[in-house]
């Protein structure tokens, strides 16, 4: 069994009205995959990325979205833990001493906690990949791939 941890490019997709082309691919994506029985998880770290933004926009309808989304039952939602925010610190420093950060020192660098909430779940990697339009961050830290190519 494959577990897809969803990023928030296809998670955006997913909380837009019905009718937008982009969004109506990614769900159909999403009932294909679910009908396949692959996990489906979202990390809160990219709930937060969505909702802040979705706020921000004043987007009342994606946010409901959002939240019925998260809500499904077949939808894993991956709270933040001590745990997963130590092994983000980690991830963080490992990928700075190596010279391949993900994003500026300042930033809060959700793609790494993204990764090490998936990552702390003790799933193994190869039965993981994140669902991402970001592959070259995330794969620095997890499979990652197009959401359209898993």
């Amino acid at each position: 069994m494959k577990h897809i941890f969803l990023d928030s490019a296809p998670l955006a997709l997913l909380t837009q009205r019905h009718g937008v082309a982009s969004a109506d691919a990614c769900r159909q994506w999403l009932a294909a995959k679910l009908a396949s029985g692959c996990t489906i998880a979202v990390p809160e770290i990219v709930d937060y990325e969505l909702r802040r933004e979705l706020i921000r926009a004043r987007k009342v309808d994606s946010i409901n979205r959002l939240d019925r989304f998260i809500g499904d039952p077949h939808v894993r939602y991956i709270p933040l833990t001590t745990g997963s925010m130590r092994l983000a610190a980690a991830l963080w420093a490992q990928l700075r001493q190596r010279g391949t950060p993900t994003a500026p020192d300042e930033d809060i660098d959700v793609d790494v906690i993204a990764a090490a909430q998936a990552i702390h779940l003790s799933i193994p990697l190869a039965d993981c990949v994140m669902a991402t339009a970001n592959v070259a961050h995330l794969g620095r830290l997890m499979p990652a791939r197009l959401w359209e190519k898993i």
